[in-house]
């Protein structure tokens, strides 16, 4: 076939940054499974506890991220020029941006958890709550500064480092929970306390590595002289947060249609409920390894553009277009081969089992629209064109996804299945309407002075 032939290179190197990227976040996918499992069986009042906080930090956990997600085509435009000095400086200025972004999400959830006793939770959980919840609270700003480092290395294409860092962090949550939470070699059973204490050394441990890794490794010393050489300034500060806050508004965003379509759901009862933990968490298998080959298209995109090669830009987000499409399709058909079947992994209830039957159905619709969304977000991004790409987002899932949800599965009577129509119509507008914002941008950029 003549279009393999042509990307073939373009092919090639999103895989080869696009699969370490994918493997570090299954890896923290699947690590949050093993700490629900684990703690499940220590308790059912522990797991309640924990489902309840993890729900809770999973805004400023993924907004944060969102937000350092910004400085990573920032680094790929200088990291294309070759301009290694611009990138070390980036890196010290992201470093303060980040972190103060951490205190101030610590300061938020601090709030929060002085009101834990108003949210309505079960009086008895409490006392599992606060000390998990602190633990989770302290590791915030940890993870922000983790943050830094990692998308400093995805910006110069060094995926592989922060990779084997993530996954060696949770080989070690993984033992530090089956120590702590259970008690081991005289350790006391701490239960759900346990699992924090673990996922808080842990991710000390990221920012650590990372940091010693990057001050004494030989690859990163071009970029230290950078980092030494250049102040705090208002001007990468600024730059960097205007990125930061567009992109993490945009995850957020994402975040936020499934969390308040699920509170839709709850309305329809417990069942409907079930199923729908279900399928969404199936379905962030998927995202995952299509925000991978995302994030490689943005890296690609950024460093193409950083150089001024506009059909270089064009081939990165062509290629990852077809490589998606692809894995779309893969899914798909594996989705509707197991629908029958997958829920019974998670639950023994007939009823919520042929629930996730249906859904699935309507899972595989949205794959196209997911994944159309997810490679030109990142493309938009890889040409820091953000804010044009938050307000998209914003249009087509609260615009959009969220009315038809509501209508459909409400005014229209059609329950989950008609709340789950919102998704495939949604996302799948969202990425036509990047698509178009992407080229239009390319457009002006070829007839202007670049």
């Amino acid at each position: 076939m003549s279009w393999l032939r042509k990307y073939r290179q373009d092919y090639l190197a999103t895989i080869k940054i696009g699969v370490p990227i994918v493997l570090g976040q299954l890896g923290i996918v699947v690590v949050g499974l093993v700490d629900n499992i684990m703690v499940g069986h220590f308790s059912t009042s522990d797991l309640a506890a924990a489902s309840f906080v993890n729900s809770v930090f999973n805004i400023p956990i993924l907004f944060g991220m969102g937000f350092s997600y910004g400085l990573t085509p920032l680094v790929g435009q200088f990291f294309g020029r070759g301009d290694k000095f611009r990138v070390g400086g980036l890196l010290r200025n992201s470093l303060l941006a980040n972190l103060m972004i951490g205190i101030f999400l610590s300061m938020a959830m601090g709030v929060m958890f002085l009101n834990i006793h108003r949210m309505g939770q079960p009086e008895e959980l409490l006392p599992l709550i606060r000390p998990y919840f602190l633990l989770q609270l302290t590791s915030l700003v940890f993870v922000m500064m983790f943050n830094s480092f990692k998308q400093f290395a995805d910006g110069i294409t060094d995926t592989k480092t922060p990779m084997w860092i993530m996954l060696s962090a949770n080989g070690l949550n993984i033992i530090g929970n089956s120590m702590l939470i259970y008690g081991v070699a005289g350790l006391p059973a701490l239960g759900l306390t346990g699992a924090g204490i673990s996922t808080l050394a842990s991710r000390i441990f990221m920012f650590v590595a990372f940091a010693i890794l990057f001050f004494r490794k030989r690859p990163y010393r071009r970029y230290l002289v950078g980092y030494r050489g250049t102040s705090y300034n208002t001007g990468d500060l600024k730059i960097l947060n205007k990125m930061g806050m567009m992109v993490g508004l945009q995850m957020g965003m994402e975040t936020a249609l499934f969390s308040i379509s699920g509170v839709m759901i709850g309305w329809l009862g417990t069942i409907a409920l079930a199923a729908h933990q279900v399928v969404a968490s199936i379905s962030t298998l998927g995202y995952m390894v299509y925000y991978g080959v995302g994030a490689a298209v943005s890296i690609r995109v950024s460093n193409f553009y950083g150089r001024g090669d506009l059909l270089g830009v064009r081939r990165a987000t062509l290629a990852g277009t077809h490589l998606l499409a692809m894995l779309a399709i893969t899914v798909s058909l594996f989705f509707l081969l197991v629908r029958g079947h997958i829920g019974w992994l998670y639950t023994s209830s007939e009823e919520v089992v042929d629930l996730v039957a249906v859904l699935m159905v309507i899972l595989v619709f949205y794959q196209f629209g997911d994944s159309l969304q997810i490679i030109f977000a990142n493309a938009l991004r890889g040409v820091a064109d953000v804010t044009s790409m938050a307000v998209i987002s914003f249009i087509g899932y609260f615009v959009i996804a969220l009315p038809v949800s509501y209508i459909c599965g409400f005014v229209l009577n059609g329950g989950i299945e008609g709340i789950w129509v919102g998704y495939p119509v949604g996302l799948t507008l969202t990425g036509a309407m990047l698509c178009w914002r992407f080229y239009y941008f390319l457009r002006k950029r070829k007839h202007s002075k670049f």
